[in-house]
């Protein structure tokens, strides 16, 4: 199979059978062989029986109805188990994705030989306030913390070769970042496309300053992961050590001023809990000892973690 479509979607039943209708008329139009994956994170309208309907009309139609909304990421995660495709593509429901852009993005990763290819909506018809200047700043510092030059880390359309999608883990919020996720896993072919991006046709954008906030802490999260995530011991062993040589120091420190004081300035030395570095020796011992810890609770739950449930499916059509 040349093209899985990958469709995560949230209430987006009015804009269901345009979408299947323009994918159709593209891959039909370059004869690829085809399956169109719509994945419904809990919509509470019309969307899967839409995809019902269109199902019963084109086999190649294929769908996951989850038990309620548990975001993007697991949508994804539950499209990437079961794509066929040598290609898998992702966009939004909403059509502000143009199915027009598969055939470049089929190329790129066929001819090419490019493992990933991310979109980048150069000219946006999104608010600027609530979205465009939020999402510069976002991309911005995904860039400086990943490494990775690419404008438009959020973009919904992007193209994998099938090794990609199979390999990586998409899970919490990580959606944002799968770019980053692959290039952790090992898989360094990765570019961006320029790609037109449509103003909200029906419906309202389920984009709020809570994913802004979220988007940056997983940014963090993805930071520690991708330096220490197969290592925790490397950094909180490494803040342990520096915490106790602080609390080490602190403590000769005292030891010598009482010695000094009782041998050479031949003066009554002053309670050891009088000197403000005793204090400062405790803390930072306790602290060292702490990270100790939590690097020997990092490795521990590492080497026994299991896979979790993350979403329940209530529905299927033709799986």
């Amino acid at each position: 199979m040349n093209i899985s479509v990958v469709i995560p979607l949230l209430n987006e039943d009015e804009s269901l059978q345009e979408l299947y209708d323009w994918i159709v008329r593209v891959v039909q139009s370059n004869q690829y062989s085809y399956e169109i994956l719509f994945i419904d994170d809990g919509s509470t309208d019309n969307s899967w029986n839409v995809i019902q309907q269109l199902s019963q009309k084109d086999s190649n139609v294929k769908g996951i109805r989850f038990q309620t909304n548990y975001g993007k990421s697991q949508a994804l995660n539950a499209g990437f188990k079961i794509a066929q495709g040598d290609v898998v593509i992702t966009m939004d429901a909403d059509l502000q994705d143009s199915p027009d852009e598969i055939p470049e993005l089929y190329k790129a990763i066929v001819q090419d030989k490019l493992d990933l290819v991310s979109g980048w909506k150069k000219k946006r018809y999104d608010s600027k306030i609530r979205k465009n200047i939020p999402s510069k700043l976002f991309n911005w510092a995904a860039r400086r913390t990943s490494g990775l030059h690419l404008h438009d880390f959020n973009c919904g359309l992007k193209a994998y070769s099938n090794e990609v999608i199979k390999n990586v883990d998409v899970y919490g919020e990580m959606h944002r970042y799968i770019p980053v996720l692959a290039k952790n896993a090992g898989f360094t072919k990765i570019d961006e496309k320029v790609v037109q991006h449509q103003a909200r046709k029906y419906g309202e954008t389920k984009f709020g300053i809570d994913r802004f906030i979220h988007g940056f802490l997983d940014l963090i999260t993805i930071w520690f992961l991708s330096k220490f995530g197969k290592r925790p011991m490397h950094l909180f062993g490494l803040l342990g050590s520096l915490m106790f040589a602080i609390g080490f120091l602190s403590a000769a420190y005292i030891g010598v001023s009482k010695l000094m004081s009782l041998f050479y300035y031949h003066t009554p030395a002053k309670l050891i809990t009088d000197n403000p570095w005793f204090y400062i020796a405790l803390v930072t011992m306790v602290i060292g000892t702490f990270f100790f810890l939590s690097g020997f609770l990092g490795e521990l739950i590492l080497r026994t973690k299991r896979d979790q449930t993350r979403y329940n499916i209530s529905d299927k059509i033709h799986l």
